[in-house]
C-alpha cells in the first residue's frame, strides 16, 4: 500500500475521469461543523454534499459517518468536536475509511483530514499524525482467517490485490512543501513498521494453544535473530532448574509442554564512543495456555486463555522490527515461556518455591502463576546488568474491573519512567492509567511459611501483584509494569481492532523506544 500527501483535492478532482468507484474521498467533520467543514475549499460538489447531509440530519459523532455515492463517490466520518481530537482518533477515522473502499475494492483513497490545532502541523506532531494515518489503516485492515477453509481462495486473491492500493491524505489548512512532505513520509514510514510488529504480534497471540507451545514461541525467537543482528539464547527445562528459576519452572511443571526461557538482545550498530548505552530490558508474560492449574478457571474464563501469551507475543514484535528503528539502547527481550496445566506434576496450592534471587514463595493459588514466572525473569534480567525493567502481562482480572477492557494498569518504582510510558501511550493510541502501590497493602502479602505468597485478597488484586513482582527487582534499576489484561483480547472488535488479539503494548514499546534514537 502506498502512501502520499496530496497538496489539492481539486486537482485530484480535475483528475478523477475514471469510474466513481476508483476512488473514494473520505471527509473527516468536527461535531458542529457539518454545514461548512469544506468552507476553505474551491470543492464545486460541496453545497450538494452539504444539502445531502443536512436531509440525513448527520451529526459528527465519534465513529457516526455517511455514504454519499453522488456527484464524487464520498465517505463523510464524524469526529466528535474538535477539542476532544487526538492521534487515536484519526487512527479510527482512517480505519474507517480504508474498510470502506476495501469492501468496494476501491483502489485509491483521498482522505481529507480537517484544519487541526497548530501542534498537529509542528515537526513532531506531523511526524506523529502521518504515522497514527497509517496505523490506523494498517490495522483496522488485519484479519486472523487462517483456519477458515471456506472462502480461503477468496482471501488468497485478496491479498494479491489489496485494496486500496494508493492512499492520499490531504491536510486542511497546511501549505504542503517540501519539508513537510519529507516529515509527512517519514511519519508514513514509522507507521507502517510499527503496524507490522503489532500485526505479527497479533498472528502469534490468536494462534491457539494446540499450536504455539513454549517451544513454538522459542522457535519464533531463533527465526527473529537469523540474519537481524540479534543474538539469541533459549534455556531448556533443564537449564531453567539448574539456573535456579524455580519459581517459574513451578507453573510449567504441570504440562506436557515443557517451559522455555527466551534472551534476545539487541545492540546498536553504532555505539557512541563517550557516552555509556543505556539496557533496557521489556520482559513478557509468556503463558501459551492458562487453565489456572489445580487452582481451575471456569470453563467460560478459560475459552481465550491462549491471549495469556500476549505480553511475550508483544516483546517478539518489538525484538523482530526494532533494528528498522536506528534504537540507541541495548535492548534485551526477556520471556519466561510455559503453559499452566493440572497435570500429574503440577504446582499445589501450599508449596512453596525459591526464585532466582533466593527469595522464598508460599503459593496460595495456582492461577495467580504469571507473577511468578515474571519474578524469575526480572531476576535474570537484574544479573545481566540492565538499568530498566519494563515489563507488559496479562496478569489480572482484578486490573480490568479497577480500568475496564481498554485501558492497562502502569505501576513501578519510577515516577519519571511510569510518567513517560503512560505519556507515550497517549500518542501510541495506547490507553494506559497508573495504579498506586500502597504500604498498607504490603501485609496482604505476607506469609507465616515463606518470604512472601503469591496471591492478596480480593480488594486491589492489581496493585498487589505490582507489589508482589516489585520484591525482585532490585532498587538499582528502573522498572515500570503495564498489566494489559484487559485490552490484550477482543470478543467483539473495538475502533481499528479487529476480533481477537491486539497487539497492545507493541507501539507504546517502539514509540518509547524510538525516543532513543542514534
Amino acid at each position: 500500500m502506498k502512501f502520499r500527501v496530496i497538496d489539492s483535492i481539486e486537482k485530484i478532482l480535475i483528475e478523477n475521469k475514471t469510474n466513481k468507484l476508483d476512488r473514494i474521498f473520505v471527509f473527516g467533520v468536527f461535531l458542529g461543523e457539518e454545514s461548512n467543514f469544506l468552507k476553505h475549499q474551491n470543492f464545486k460538489e460541496s453545497d450538494f454534499i452539504y444539502k445531502r447531509l443536512k436531509q440525513l440530519d448527520f451529526k459528527a459523532k465519534r465513529g457516526k459517518s455517511a455514504v454519499i455515492e453522488s456527484p464524487v463517490y464520498s465517505l463523510v466520518y464524524g469526529l466528535d468536536k474538535k477539542d476532544k481530537f487526538n492521534y487515536d482518533s484519526l487512527r479510527s477515522f482512517t480505519s474507517a475509511a480504508s474498510k470502506t473502499a476495501g469492501e468496494n475494492k476501491i483502489k485509491e483513497t483521498i482522505i481529507v483530514i480537517p484544519r487541526l490545532d497548530n501542534e498537529y502541523y509542528l515537526k513532531n506532531g506531523l511526524f506523529y499524525l502521518s504515522a497514527a494515518a497509517t496505523e490506523g489503516i494498517e490495522l483496522g485492515l488485519y484479519e486472523f482467517k487462517k483456519y477458515i477453509s471456506e472462502g480461503k481462495e477468496n482471501r488468497e486473491n485478496a491479498k494479491k490485490n489489496k485494496y486500496p492500493e494508493t492512499i492520499g491524505i490531504y491536510l486542511n489548512g497546511l501549505k504542503i512543501t517540501k519539508d513537510i512532505i519529507n516529515i509527512a513520509e517519514d511519519g508514513f514510514d514509522f507507521g507502517k513498521k510499527t503496524s507490522s510488529a503489532v500485526n505479527f504480534a497479533r498472528d502469534i497471540v490468536n494462534e491457539p494453544g494446540n499450536v504455539v507451545t513454549p517451544e513454538y514461541l522459542a522457535d519464533i525467537a531463533k527465526e527473529i535473530s537469523k540474519g537481524n543482528d540479534i543474538e539469541c539464547e533459549i534455556f531448556n527445562e533443564k537449564e531453567i532448574v539448574k539456573k535456579g528459576m524455580n519459581a517459574f519452572y513451578g507453573v510449567g511443571q504441570g504440562s506436557k509442554n515443557p517451559p522455555r526461557f527466551i534472551h534476545l538482545t539487541y545492540k546498536p550498530k553504532h555505539k557512541s564512543k563517550n557516552k555509556k548505552i543505556k539496557k533496557i530490558a521489556i520482559v513478557g508474560k509468556g503463558i501459551t495456555f492458562d487453565s489456572g492449574g489445580l487452582s481451575l478457571k471456569p470453563a467460560d474464563f478459560m475459552t481465550t486463555m491462549k491471549s495469556d501469551k500476549s505480553g511475550a507475543c508483544a516483546v517478539l514484535g518489538v525484538m523482530k522490527y526494532i533494528k528498522d528503528f536506528d534504537i540507541n539502547l541495548e535492548v534485551h527481550g526477556i520471556i519466561a515461556a510455559c503453559e499452566n496445566m493440572p497435570g500429574g506434576g503440577a504446582q499445589r496450592p501450599d508449596d512453596i518455591v525459591k526464585a532466582l534471587n533466593g527469595k522464598t514463595i508460599e503459593i496460595e493459588n495456582t492461577d495467580a502463576e504469571g507473577r511468578l514466572t515474571l519474578a524469575d525473569a526480572f531476576c535474570f534480567a537484574s544479573a545481566i546488568g540492565v538499568d530498566e525493567i519494563i515489563d507488559i502481562a496479562t496478569l489480572t482480572g482484578a486490573c480490568v474491573i479497577a480500568l475496564g477492557e481498554y485501558t492497562s494498569g502502569v505501576m513501578g518504582n519510577d515516577k519519571d519512567l511510569i510518567s513517560n510510558i503512560i505519556s507515550v501511550s497517549q500518542i501510541s493510541g495506547e490507553r494506559m492509567w497508573e495504579l498506586p502501590f500502597d504500604d498498607n497493602m504490603k501485609e496482604k502479602l505476607s506469609s507465616p511459611v515463606a518470604d512472601i505468597k503469591n496471591i492478596g485478597n480480593r480488594y486491589g488484586g492489581a496493585i498487589t501483584a505490582g507489589m508482589f513482582l516489585e520484591e525482585f527487582v532490585p532498587d538499582s534499576i528502573r522498572w515500570c509494569h503495564i498489566d494489559i489484561a484487559g485490552p490484550a483480547f477482543t470478543k467483539t472488535g473495538f475502533n481499528y481492532n479487529p476480533k481477537g488479539g491486539t497487539g497492545v503494548g507493541v507501539r507504546t514499546l517502539l514509540y518509547y523506544l524510538n525516543q532513543h534514537k542514534i
